[in-house]
């Protein structure tokens, strides 16, 4: 019999296209496997059974039909509760927004459902993305199935947990400053940050503007990108959208190939806080690339060393501007509205209640970096900082073709351990924001397990703006060699729930 939850996507939709499993069928198993298991990973926030069933059914009446169908028709997803969906809840991990049903669904969420893919439901998140390990969540952790007494990453961390823990083979997630990349590492996935502006923000809720950006999540290289290639496109609904084609993901994810490549190596990603086996890993990871006929170039970023300190001022200053709209007063949660407050008391009261700590503290440091006397000094600061990470980023792309690191300094740590340490918490995205902050794209994807731990490592791999096929060709290429070095992929080794 197929064990249908460890089938990849690609495999999925073939099966589906040719009839030898249905799109019900499928979903079944799915749905199977999230009601076994999911009560101790906490991937999902919200299961809409009867929504992903009905997805499935009208797949199966159109292959009866003899209608096309798309490359991921009947394949089901995990949604990042940070994405609109009509009819069932966006919580944005957060109490503020609890028992919200959008009357709209975002445009992300509008090409999965016009590519026929299958919405399984909402998964867990740092409230409002905001967070490294998705302990953040209102509604309660996520454990790493590789150890469940282990953090996922964040804030996207239910979706990547889905993934690790077979209750969906495809999943979307956004990254503002590595929040697709850095689960992917700590879970043994691959995820994607796609250029800026490459994918579609209208209907994803704001953290950070300048710097969100939606992106596929999945077990291979090639499954995230032909989920890449659903999602991606001009989209006039959001200013910021990129109006250009959508580089060919596809076709080379399906070509994997470093040979004649020049591939980077920034000095400023490594030293003290890296765990051994990480860089061990990565170490070994130059040298399988070296071996496939790249050529290795060091590199010298120096403002990559300021890259943490930048985004944790730019970041919260527009967190700031952006949550304002959370009053109390218009949708979501509303507490002290009993007659005896002011309208500005109810919108104190309901954003004591709603947001968290993490939230609080994000919207306290980015409402005094903008404030009067203060702007220039910090915010200012940041944003030239910015440019100068932007410049070191076109210099060194005149030199290579990608850019390789290890995708977080560490493999994933205990849920709790940094609970209390802000700043230990946010050094878990210090490979990972430069790229945020510069707008160009970047993937993680399993490069081995860590020595001492055995927990999964990430290889970073980062591409100029618009050349995110590059990514694929590479990633591939580097997965391949490690499917041949150790005959599966690496995921197949987590501990089974």
């Amino acid at each position: 019999m197929i064990d249908i939850i460890k089938l990849t996507a690609a495999e999925t939709a073939a099966k589906i296209a040719s009839g030898e499993l249905t799109a019900v069928q499928v979903t079944e198993a799915h749905l199977a496997r999230i009601e076994a298991v999911d009560e101790k990973v906490h991937a999902f926030l919200h299961v809409d059974r009867e929504g992903a069933l009905a997805q499935a059914r009208a797949v199966d009446e159109k292959r009866a039909k003899g209608e096309k169908l798309g490359p991921l028709a009947g394949v089901p997803l995990a949604l990042k509760d940070i994405f609109t969906t009509e009819g069932i809840p966006t919580t944005v991990g957060s109490k503020l927004l609890e028992g919200w049903i959008p009357p709209y669904d975002a445009t992300l969420t509008k090409r999965l459902k016009a590519a026929d893919v299958v919405i399984l439901g909402k998964t867990n998140m740092d409230e409002f993305a905001m967070g490294s390990s998705t302990e953040n969540s209102a509604y309660g952790p996520t454990g790493n199935p590789w150890d469940l007494t282990k953090i996922p990453g964040g804030s996207g961390g239910g979706s990547s947990a889905a993934l690790a823990s077979f209750q969906a083979p495809l999943a979307i997630g956004t990254d503002t400053g590595g929040s697709i990349r850095q689960p992917a590492s700590v879970t043994g996935t691959v995820g994607v940050k796609p250029t800026y502006g490459a994918v579609s923000r209208y209907g994803m809720v704001a953290f950070s503007s300048s710097l969100d950006q939606g992106g596929p999540c999945a077990r291979t290289v090639l499954d995230a990108a032909l989920l890449h290639e659903v999602i991606a496109g001009h989209d006039p609904l959001d200013s910021t959208s990129v109006d250009a084609p959508v580089p060919p993901v596809v076709e080379a994810a399906r070509n994997g190939s470093v040979a004649g490549m020049r591939v980077g190596v920034v000095k400023q990603f490594r030293g003290e806080g890296y765990q051994a086996g990480v860089i061990q890993r990565f170490d070994e990871s130059v040298e399988l690339l070296k071996g496939l006929g790249a050529e290795i170039v060091e590199l010298d970023c120096p403002s990559f060393d300021l890259a943490l300190s930048a985004y944790y001022l730019i970041a919260p200053s527009e967190c700031s501007s952006n949550l304002a709209r959370f009053d109390g007063l218009r949708y979501g949660l509303r507490t002290g509205d009993d007659g005896t407050h002011s309208a500005e008391e109810v919108t104190s009261l309901t954003r004591e209640a709603g947001f968290g700590p993490e939230v609080k503290r994000r919207i306290m440091l980015g409402t005094y970096a903008l404030s009067s006397g203060y702007y220039d000094a910090y915010y200012g600061s940041a944003q030239k900082v910015r440019t100068l990470i932007k410049q070191d980023f076109d210099k060194a792309f005149e030199r290579v073709d990608v850019i390789v690191s290890p995708t977080t300094p560490t493999t994933a740590f205990a849920i709790g351990e940094r609970a209390d340490d802000p700043m230990a918490m946010y050094l878990a995205d210090l490979c990972t924001i430069p790229t945020n902050l510069a707008g160009n794209a970047a993937m993680s994807l399993p490069c081995g397990l860590a020595p001492e731990d055995n927990l999964p490592v990430g290889l970073q791999i980062i591409a100029p703006v618009m050349k995110d096929d590059r990514l694929y060709k590479v990633g591939a290429a580097v997965e391949a060699a490690f499917v041949e070095k150790w005959g599966h992929p690496l995921i197949e080794e987590a501990p089974s729930l």
